[in-house]
């Protein structure tokens, strides 16, 4: 920045400003040298960058609970009576002293857990019939490969639920008895996976085709030593996780497909070509053409070079903006969010469809500015609190929405949001919050969406412990099962399934709790008021 040609001519508020400005770079400076102090530290295997806490805004805004300080809290029930007895011991007295007298027995339950090795040799029955054939008695339910189904569910659970690595797994194992090598423990983990990676899609199929609403996120993950990202989807009742290697709104739409390769231009396909502005002449080639539903990502580019899509040069870009519309034409047509609301953190590939903002995430914009003067920090600090008072009204209004509230809140949003404070930067944030009234206000015409994506941040962590202890993975299988259990793990905690239950049940193991097919839990629970 090149200084004013005169400086002594300059009012108060002018050179004022100009303080203020370099102050803003000075700022930016420092953080940039941080954020670089931080990288080198990691690098030479220091101290990383301190946690800093959040704003606090939505435990911060819960209604408190009436004082019951004079109440007596309420017994938690007797343990026993929710245990299974499994086995009975009568416990002597060795020599009572001489007269006392049998007042019967007193319970002491005990809980423990029996885990030790188990091999069974199956001897299978073989027949020769007249034709010469030998027949081969089969081996039990559950029984495949040299592991049985107990084994490969405790490998599965360690692994996906208990955050272990695999040669802290396989030490395990060899610990217990177990003779197993560290190749093995990854077939386990990787082969025979079918049936979990299909009721993964299942589940994202259920959820998007019945949700109300959702909510999305993404972190960073590693594959085959490139760098990638895994995103969340889920609500209330299920979570799903997958890793590619880019975060457009082209990835993002064509996850939305669950798992279908097709491109459809139908009614939903064209109104996202008109919301995006794509040329009239481009969308008239599209419209003119008798196809309407291409297989696969080869079909679809063929599509366009036919039609001389690719050599046009209008903006915005054509090829992208068609596909982006075919993938959004795909999702419509498999019946995938029919009337559901997108909730992100302002992402901009998440931004499709009916989409609503995160007020967490929009309030810790104002929470992370650095204010420079009294003034600054006290404009701040007021902006904040209106901010939190509005976003504890609007929690109220969820639970009781009604016309004239509605229409206060939106007159009220506009008083905070229009205000000038004179903190220049926070001003321009305002500015940039209000351009999002209708996703921040979303609430208002649908109040049973989330006013956050907290769900998805806590979804998402699961993924993120497994990255800081393995890294990443190595193969397309590898990837696509760590991402289908933890999805899976992650869905039976929602819907109050125990995930051991689960895997024993999918499994085969003898004598477990029979578990229904996830999706239909999904389906049903959506449907339940």
């Amino acid at each position: 920045m090149s200084p004013p040609d005169d400086l002594d001519h300059l009012s108060y508020a002018e050179l004022k400003g100009l303080v203020v400005k370099q102050w803003e770079q000075m700022v930016e400076l420092q953080r940039m040298m941080a954020v670089l102090r931080e990288e080198i530290a990691r690098l030479k295997g220091g101290p990383g960058r301190p946690n800093l806490k959040p704003s606090g805004m939505e435990r911060g805004t819960d209604p408190k609970p009436p004082g019951n300080s004079g109440e007596r809290k309420r017994r938690r029930g007797s343990t026993r009576s929710k245990l299974a007895i499994h086995e009975e011991r009568t416990v002597t007295v060795a020599a009572p002293p001489r007269g006392s007298r049998f007042k019967g027995y007193t319970s002491f339950v005990v809980q423990d857990l029996v885990i030790r090795p188990h091999v069974v040799n199956f001897r299978c029955e073989r027949w020769q019939t007249p034709d010469g054939d030998m027949v081969t008695a089969p081996l039990p339910a559950g029984i495949d490969g040299h592991f049985g189904p107990e084994l490969r569910r405790f490998v599965l659970a360690q692994y996906h639920q208990g955050q272990m690595t695999v040669p802290r797994l396989v030490t395990l194992l060899r610990g217990l008895g177990l003779f197993i090598s560290k190749r093995q423990v990854v077939r386990l983990l990787i082969e025979g996976q079918d049936g979990f990676l299909a009721e993964a899609r299942d589940v994202l199929r259920a959820g998007l085709s019945s949700a109300a609403w959702i909510t999305v996120d993404d972190t960073g993950a590693r594959h085959k030593a490139a760098n990638g990202f895994c995103t969340q989807i889920g609500n209330a009742h299920f979570a799903w996780f997958g890793t590619t290697g880019s975060k457009s709104r082209l990835n993002f739409l064509a996850l939305l497909r669950a798992g279908y390769d097709d491109y459809v231009i139908n009614a939903a396909a064209l109104a996202y070509m008109r919301e995006r502005a794509l040329a009239t002449h481009v969308m008239a080639r599209l419209i003119a053409h008798p196809a309407r539903c291409f297989a696969g990502h080869n079909a679809w580019n063929a599509h366009l070079e036919t039609l001389g899509i690719p050599a046009l040069k209008v903006n915005p870009d054509p090829v992208m903006v068609a596909t982006e519309a075919a993938l959004w034409g795909s999702v419509k047509a498999h019946g995938f969010l029919p009337d559901t609301v997108i909730v992100s953190d302002d992402a901009g590939q998440f931004n499709v469809g009916q989409h609503g903002l995160c007020w967490v995430h929009s309030e810790r914009l104002v929470h992370k500015l650095d204010a420079f003067t009294d003034d600054n920090r006290t404009a701040q600090a007021t902006v904040r609190q209106l901010i939190w008072n509005f976003y504890r009204d609007l929690k109220a209004y969820r639970r009781a929405p009604t016309k004239p509230r509605k229409a206060a809140l939106r007159a009220r949003f506009d008083r905070i949001f229009k205000r000038k404070t004179g903190f220049v930067t926070l001003d321009r944030l305002l500015v940039r919050l209000n351009a999002n009234k209708p996703e921040l206000l979303m609430v208002l015409d649908r109040p049973e969406i989330p006013l956050h994506t907290n769900g998805s941040e806590n979804d998402i962590r699961c993924h993120v412990t497994r990255r800081k202890l393995s890294a990443g993975t190595r193969s397309d299988i590898g990837r696509d099962c760590r991402d289908a259990f933890l999805g899976l793990a992650k869905t039976c905690a929602k819907l109050e399934i125990a995930f051991w239950d689960y895997l024993g049940d999918r499994l085969a193991v003898p004598r477990t709790q029979a578990i229904p097919p996830l999706p239909k839990i999904i389906l049903a629970r959506a449907q339940s008021p």
